[in-house]
């Protein structure tokens, strides 16, 4: 299993276009080849990971980016960019300036702008759907926003959590079945279609009547800023600011108890961890502090710190046909996580 032999890449990296820390990542589902990346700055950039040269020594080189004399750049911070899962014409950026932007990579030219009254913490297009075109989008206020890229318009809201929504997630197996994480501790699972929306409210107790009222119904006993399925969508990782991370059942709710050990979370805004594809493993890569820590999901073990960095990692993304092409594309993703300011953004 080459996820255990991980280690920094020395014969390839990518050329540095950031001025300031990176945030976000997000690497085209379509042919693994383009990566988009979101600065602190407000800059992103899109590279291309592709080794046309065959050498041995290798710069993955920026093909273009959004920079600070942009007409449409993000005035503040970038927290989350995501390619359209389809087809690369189309990429969505979100900002601390409350604007969740869609951009024609063509043109690199703004074809939709949402302003919202609030920071824009993160938002997720779903990576399966079909029948929609719905953006989330989680923010400091307690509602998450559904916005729909035909209309051009919020079209709805979902409301039941009491704080600021710190990561969205859509699964991969549903079309409608969203997960949200939020400064009140909460997950909660929705079905957009329905006009009650909640469907489960992630219980870490799960409902043994013992425990202390006032963590009733909580995820975590914290902020919950992270959350992402499994690639097959039949679990929920979470992680909070209580130095947890937990594994869900994502159609029961339930809590399967896997312990993972202390998570360092300090981040006091959405966490960005990520999972592993296309593996006879599956495994789980979260940054903590200037390394990436690696668990395997089902057994909870740490096998790994990967090390590389010199200040703190803000994401990473996982290169997920790596083992059937070259190594340094999984490391190369990895690296371009670059080592943040000490600034939360």
């Amino acid at each position: 299993m080459r996820v255990l032999g991980l280690e920094l890449n020395k014969d390839r990296d990518i050329e540095r276009i950031h001025s300031s820390g990176v945030n976000t990542l997000d690497i085209e589902p379509v042919e693994r080849r383009y990566m988009l990346s979101g600065g602190s700055d407000g800059v992103i950039v899109l590279y291309d990971l592709e080794n046309s040269s065959r050498q041995p020594y290798y710069t993955c080189k920026a093909l273009c980016s959004i920079g600070r004399n942009h007409a449409d750049v993000h005035k503040y911070s970038v927290e989350t960019v995501q390619w359209y899962p389809h087809d690369t014409g189309m990429f969505t950026s979100s900002s601390f300036d409350k604007t969740l932007k869609v951009w024609d990579t063509n043109t690199l030219q703004t074809a939709d702008v949402f302003n919202f009254e609030e920071t824009v913490y993160s938002h997720h297009m779903s990576p399966v759907a079909t029948k929609h075109c719905l953006v989330a989008v989680g923010t400091r206020g307690p509602k998450v926003q559904l916005c729909d890229l035909k209309s051009g318009s919020c079209s709805h809201i979902l409301q039941g959590h009491r704080q600021e929504i710190l990561a969205v997630s859509w699964s991969p197996r549903n079309d409608y079945i969203l997960a949200t994480a939020s400064g009140d501790s909460r997950v909660k699972l929705w079905d957009v279609r329905r006009a009650s929306g909640c469907l489960i409210t992630l219980d870490q107790h799960n409902g043994e009547k013992s425990q202390a009222a006032e963590s009733a119904n909580t995820a975590h006993n914290g902020k919950v800023n992270g959350l992402r399925f499994t690639d097959d969508g039949l679990h929920l990782l979470t992680v909070g600011t209580d130095n947890r991370m937990r594994l869900w059942n994502s159609s029961s709710g339930e809590n399967t108890l896997v312990n993972y050990g202390k998570v360092c979370n300090n981040s006091k805004k959405g966490l960005k961890f990520t999972v592993s594809c296309g593996c006879s493993s599956e495994f789980v890569f979260v940054p903590y502090g200037s390394t990436i820590a690696v668990y395997t999901i089902f057994s909870g073990e740490q096998i790994t710190l990967l090390k590389g960095h010199y200040k703190s990692v803000d994401c990473c993304v996982f290169q997920s046909d790596f083992q059937t092409k070259t190594k340094s594309r999984l490391n190369q993703a990895f690296q371009d996580a670059w080592s943040s300011s000490d600034e939360e953004g």
